[in-house]
């Protein structure tokens, strides 16, 4: 009602007045849009809104009305509105990619060239970023993108523009387009040599390939730029971190000056390393570095002892934690305890904080998930149930708890609970995504109630309709529904924004159904190289008899 209610200031003017006898209502047809986008129903509400765009010849209408029929894949409404919006702005870019989008859809690839090259040869500089837009989600098979990508890059199309160069060789490498990729990072690198972006992007392609070597010897020739950059320096480690190479990560972020969040850093990589002499090493620099009474180097200093496993020196740095951050440090001397296996102190503490009235809200509710999570370990569902319920009678309708307690009964196959915490979340915050999402899955995974699912997933996908997980969600509410081919390129699509290993479970599932078994497999052994562990997939090969 809140989104409906701001559109009556411009739906009262004279547009609205002059809507001619017999025609149908802007104000009605608008409001009648909304609420059909708040409950999901996407292709309604594109319905709705491009009734009232045609009533009222309202530009803001017609856009509206474009945008909700592209993201509901009605390509027919999708192109009527655009008609009643480009009056307003013909020469726009925003108009010129809903329109390229439109043909991308229509998988007329010399048609999308001619207008891609038209956008990014726009005397706007931003021309070419709208271009790359509709490039990376408009079409639902990436192979037309790819085709289209190919021909800009033969034609020499693309601006002389190294961050264009690295956004579009970046998509090649989404698009899974190994030799296009190749050829435009050499062409990058030929242009701009010593641009460290480009030698980052380089070493990208290298490990792409497998040539892990050679990767790593790109981003040491690096290296000496870095003692000037902190920015740099971060890059570095981040494609140090991306090779395995926690060492040379560490090496890089020693650089240069320390400050508590860079020790925080290099204290994860030697952690990953399983290097404790070199994490000893820097909690002794971070020692005598000074500020032992700050309390941000009390909890640095807390955490590198509790990594440490030094849990008597970790819960005397905690003590000494005072202001706004104790309560956050008494949260890491229970995780300290439950460690040391004083599990009863443990619970203790974290009940004491549960009921003390001077700690904060966000404190009291990470208490009960801290609780919540210890119970899980110890394989106490009654446990870990009780404590959310407790959670839930401190702080009514906290969303984190509800979530929390909904994934716990639905990990229990307690379906109709996990439905109803999340309906709860809802019900105080009709735009939670995240309770969008995760129950639009839950119905279409564990029930058959497909429709509801798709409605729930819509809405989500209305508030967040790049989010890959979402994304993943609708392509898998689709496959449940039978819409096998209307399914992948949305899965392949989720995955190519997120290499997720239950995206890929699901892209390999649907391959196998197809009769694809090579290329499903393919699937299914990224998605274990992703997560050796992954339940999901787990789940599926033993559903589907696929011996691992």
């Amino acid at each position: 009602m809140v989104l409906a209610l701001a559109l009556l200031p411009a739906l009262a003017g004279p547009a609205n007045a002059a809507t001619p006898k017999g025609q149908p209502s802007v104000l009605a047809e608008s409001l009648a849009g909304e609420f059909a986008l708040q409950e999901g129903r996407l292709k309604d509400a594109a319905q709705h809104y491009l009734a009232a765009a045609k009533s009222s010849h309202d530009a803001v209408l017609a856009e509206r009305a474009t945008r909700i029929a592209l993201l509901a894949d009605d390509n027919a409404r999708a192109a009527e509105a655009l008609e009643l919006w480009r009056p307003s702005a013909p020469d726009s870019l925003v108009v010129r990619m809903a329109d390229l989008t439109l043909k991308l859809r229509a998988d007329d690839a010399a048609a999308v060239t001619t207008q891609a090259r038209a956008l990014i040869a726009d005397r706007d500089p931003r021309g070419w970023k709208y271009a790359l837009v509709a490039l990376s989600g408009g079409s639902k098979d990436p192979k037309v993108a790819a085709q289209v990508l190919t021909s800009l890059v033969g034609a020499n199309a693309l601006p002389d523009d190294v961050q264009a160069w690295l956004a579009y060789a970046g998509l090649a490498q989404k698009l899974s387009q190994p030799q296009l990729s190749q050829a435009m990072v050499a062409e990058t690198v030929k242009r701009w040599p010593a641009d460290p972006r480009v030698a980052l992007l380089h070493s990208g392609q290298l490990v792409d390939e497998g040539r892990i070597d050679e990767a790593r010897a790109v981003v040491a020739q690096l290296e000496p730029q870095a003692a000037g950059s902190a920015e740099l320096r971060l890059a570095i480690a981040g494609q140090y971190e991306a090779l395995g190479d926690f060492a040379a990560a560490e090496r890089v972020l020693a650089k240069g000056p320390q400050s508590t969040d860079t020790i925080g850093l290099r204290a994860a990589m030697f952690d990953r390393a399983k290097d404790d002499a070199g994490l000893a090493r820097l909690y002794e620099f971070a020692k005598r570095r000074g500020g032992a009474n700050d309390p941000r180097n009390r909890m640095l200093l807390g955490t590198l002892a509790e990594t440490l496993k030094r849990y008597d020196e970790a819960l005397k740095w905690y003590a000494g934690v005072t202001g706004e951050a104790g309560d956050s440090a008494r949260l890491r001397s229970a995780n300290v305890r439950y460690d040391q296996g004083h599990k009863d102190e443990a619970y203790k503490a974290l009940q004491s904080l549960q009921t003390d009235p001077r700690v904060i809200d966000a404190v009291q509710r990470d208490a009960f998930l801290l609780e919540g999570e210890f119970r899980r370990k110890d394989r106490d569902d009654k446990g870990e149930i009780a404590a959310y319920d407790r959670g839930t009678a401190a702080l009514p309708d906290e969303p984190g708890i509800l979530y929390a307690r909904a994934l716990a009964w639905e990990r229990m196959d307690r379906v109709d609970k996990a439905e109803a915490d999340l309906r709860k979340i809802l019900v105080t915050d009709p735009e939670n995504i995240a309770a969008l999402n995760a129950l639009g899955y839950t119905l279409a995974d564990r029930t058959t109630r497909y429709a509801e699912a798709l409605q729930l997933i819509d809405r989500a996908r209305a508030a967040d309709p790049a989010n890959a997980a979402i994304i993943d969600s609708y392509g898998w509410v689709l496959y449940r529904l039978g819409k096998t081919d209307e399914a992948m390129p949305y899965l392949r699509r989720a995955y190519m924004l997120q290499k997720d290993p239950e995206i890929a479970t699901h892209i390999g599932e649907v391959l196998w159904v197809q009769g694809h078994r090579d290329d499903a497999r393919r699937y299914f052994e990224e998605a274990r190289k992703l997560d050796p562990d992954s339940k999901a997939l787990q789940r599926t090969l033993e559903k589907l008899g696929v011996k691992a």
